[in-house]
């Protein structure tokens, strides 16, 4: 069943600040799950399918109000390298709806008695970077036509519109390029939302150079997407990030960045410390003007509770 463009907006007539969840392949890996794989946290819908459902719940109960799908790095082309079928992949797509679904529900059923609203299945539309898997997710630069993207994204999308997510995270996305493709795509399925966020060269830029004021204005201009903002970047850009956003788009803001580490994307490796922690953080984000926050690589359940406390006082 599709839903209406509004779907955040129910969530905002309770709380000023909506949560979402934090990283899924992070915690995988503590699952025992071994992602040294291109699929990467794809590859887990193969066959332990069950600790994704896992992880999803515990996002529910950690108190996010999105969950966000294990279709980062599910592609038809990816699948395809595996020696699975179009329509096999496509299935497995939307089985991280389903699965997802199904934490939500069962989260659900156990807890129908709190003060919150029913939460949201964000079905995720990763970038043509990821499918790449060389770290062009955090570049860009991928000198192909529009019409090999929109080729690339259209039949995952499809499939998860019909799984039935309420609307779509095209995130992780380091060009206006591919930003603008998969907006002008979603007008071929009229009934579903999406957010669109970008990684970061820098506050001001997305990583392939383009000024983020450019890309806020442009896809301010779509209907469909229903918040822009950045994820998979280091807590030191948000606050700067989310101001330029605030002043260059009407939509709602929407930020979840990394841990507080830093990432080698050639070498695969975190490293650094963390010279700000994103659970108290958050709260001066929202005051900036984030209104949708969450957390990407290497954060976990934990610390989606402890944003809960920082923004709700709970």
């Amino acid at each position: 069943m599709m839903i209406k463009l509004n779907s955040i907006e129910k969530i905002r007539k309770q709380f000023d600040t909506i949560l979402l969840d934090g990283a899924l392949a992070t915690e995988l890996e503590k699952l025992g799950c071994n992602l040294e794989d291109p699929l990467w946290s794809a590859r887990v819908l193969l066959d332990e399918p069950e600790k994704i459902r896992k992880v999803h719940y515990a996002y529910f109960k950690a108190g996010a109000d999105i969950g966000i799908t294990a279709s980062y790095q599910a592609s038809i082309e990816g699948f395809k390298q595996r020696e699975i079928s179009e329509e096999e992949a496509k299935t497995l797509i939307r089985k991280t709806v389903e699965l997802t679904q199904q934490a939500r529900s069962d989260y659900w059923q156990e807890n129908a008695d709190m003060n919150r609203p029913y939460p949201l299945v964000a079905g995720s539309v990763g970038p043509y970077g990821a499918y790449l898997a060389d770290g062009s997710e955090y570049v860009g630069n991928y000198g192909v036509s529009d019409r090999l993207l929109y080729d690339f994204h259209r039949p995952r999308i499809e499939a998860l519109v019909e799984a039935g997510a309420d609307l779509l995270a095209v995130e992780t996305i380091p060009s206006l390029q591919e930003a603008k493709v998969v907006s002008e795509l979603l007008q071929e399925f009229p009934d579903i939302a999406a957010w669109v966020t970008f990684t970061l060269k820098d506050a001001a830029h997305i990583s392939e150079g383009n000024a983020l004021k450019e890309c806020a204005e442009i896809l301010n201009d779509y209907s469909q997407i229903v918040a822009l903002g950045v994820n998979c970047v280091s807590t030191e850009l948000v606050h700067d990030a989310v101001q330029e956003l605030k002043e260059n788009t009407s939509k709602p803001v929407i930020i979840y960045p990394n841990s507080g580490e830093d990432y080698d994307p050639e070498t695969k490796n975190w490293y650094g410390s963390k010279p700000m922690q994103i659970n108290t953080a958050a709260a001066d984000w929202a005051v900036a003007g984030a209104t949708i926050i969450g957390g990407c690589c290497r954060t976990g359940p934990e610390d989606i509770r402890e944003i809960r406390k920082m923004i709700r006082k709970k």
